[in-house]
């Protein structure tokens, strides 16, 4: 399937050749023409897979078809967060280039007087975070009423975040009809199922690259660590490794992301520290950084997981594995993005086991044991030298694989 196949007009197809969008992907496939035909879309896909441009290709083609001549919005997109608010402005602003729309940002971190005039002037699309375009519904500052499609993106992440009912609260205040098309990283849990039963009427579901499938563009590993000073070994030879182009750090507390940037840049690692603290002149300024290649090493807690506009990562490492498998596929997601390949590399220590063993029964396989020559883990016959010399130090890993050994040889 071509993109001239899904019956875009000209002036879409010419702005999808200028951002070099060859062909479309998966969910932009499945999703457009049924959003086009006019249907509610309940739709599963893993980050990195194009659905952004999957919904904001049939909302650009809505306004073209049926121009706004009533200067009020008529395209609602919700997203959970300011970093993908802009995110998903951004791509309006790429794919509307030929036939410019009026598209405003409604986010906290800004003046909340600003952007209801911005959004009471000629507006089509509004791009909105919901508790803060809630305030200015309820102040009156913004009439929704005239809205024909809404869109909401990432909406597993809304509901982690609590949003759900200022989500419903919005929905209420729009006029019966309009078409509802509802994103996510995965339709898995009944939250989900709730939350589309509430928005939608008569959905079309697809789930394109379930979250627990594994991803042919991404090389998943893990290395084992005996403790804190091997892994901190292990990040830095992957780091250092000619491959290793950029690189996002995962760590999950921000303490911990600030001991492990302070660390790096003690070995002479361009590395700086993303976490929720920093204000969005901070975030824009550091993500800038990052994206023009002036920082190599970005080291996050979750914040960057989503919604931040990070491309070309060409590594993504888990210095601390997430707690649920849903996280670890969006933070591997930031990698092997559109056509590019990427890598994501864990690294477990013993106490990682336990959010290890989460992670693979969430991707129903094993991921692959790699090792760096000369920072490879102890062996149980090292260990068991260490045991017998009554060596002060604390005692190395050793992998559930050499106990299961063990165990044997001692039957």
């Amino acid at each position: 399937m071509t993109f001239e196949d899904l019956m875009l007009d000209d002036s879409l197809l010419e702005a999808l050749v200028s951002v070099r969008f060859n062909e479309p992907t998966e969910i932009q496939a499945a999703t457009i023409p049924l959003i086009l035909e006019g249907k509610d879309v309940l739709a599963g896909a893993a980050t990195g897979t194009g659905k952004t441009a999957a919904f904001v290709l049939p909302a650009l083609q809505l306004l073209l078809d049926e121009p706004n001549r009533d200067n009020v919005p008529k395209v609602l997109i919700l997203a959970p967060t300011r970093e993908l608010a802009f995110q998903i402005h951004n791509v309006v602003v790429q794919l509307s280039k030929n036939d410019p729309v009026n598209a405003v940002i409604i986010t906290g971190g800004f003046s909340q007087g600003v952007q209801a005039s911005y959004a009471q002037d000629a507006c089509d699309i509004i791009i909105a975070t919901p508790g803060r375009l809630l305030n200015l519904v309820a102040d009156e500052a913004i009439d929704l009423s005239e809205v024909d499609m809404v869109i909401i993106d990432e909406a597993d992440r809304m509901l982690d975040m609590g949003q759900g009912p200022d989500v419903l609260a919005l929905l209420a205040t729009i006029a019966d009809g309009f078409q509802a098309c509802l994103f996510s990283a995965t339709l898995a849990g009944t939250g989900i199922e709730i939350f589309a039963e509430e928005l939608l009427h008569d959905a079309e579901v697809i789930q394109i690259n379930a979250a627990n499938a594994k991803s042919d563009q991404v090389s998943q590993s893990l290395y084992y660590a005996d403790n804190k000073e091997h892994k901190q070994a292990l990040l830095l030879a992957t780091i250092n490794n000619e491959a290793c182009s950029s690189a996002l750090v995962f760590c999950n507390k921000r303490e911990r992301a600030e001991e492990i940037t302070e660390w790096l840049q003690s070995r002479n690692v361009s590395a700086q520290v993303m976490h929720g603290d920093f204000d969005q002149a901070v975030r824009r300024d550091k993500t800038r950084k990052f994206r023009i290649g002036q920082v190599k090493v970005m080291v996050a807690t979750d914040v960057a997981a989503r919604g931040l506009d990070l491309t070309n990562i060409s590594h993504v490492i888990n210095y601390d594995l997430p707690f649920k498998g849903d996280i670890y596929i969006h933070r591997i997601g930031r990698t092997g993005r559109g056509e590019q390949k990427g890598t994501a590399i864990n690294l477990v220590e013993h106490h990682d086991i336990k959010n290890l063993e989460r992670i693979e029964f969430h991707l129903e396989h094993k991921l692959p044991v790699s090792k760096i020559k000369g920072l490879e883990p102890s062996s149980k016959k090292n260990k068991a030298k260490t045991k017998s010399k009554k060596n002060s130090d604390k005692p190395r890993y050793v992998s559930k694989k050499d106990r299961t050994v063990a165990d044997k040889k001692g039957d």
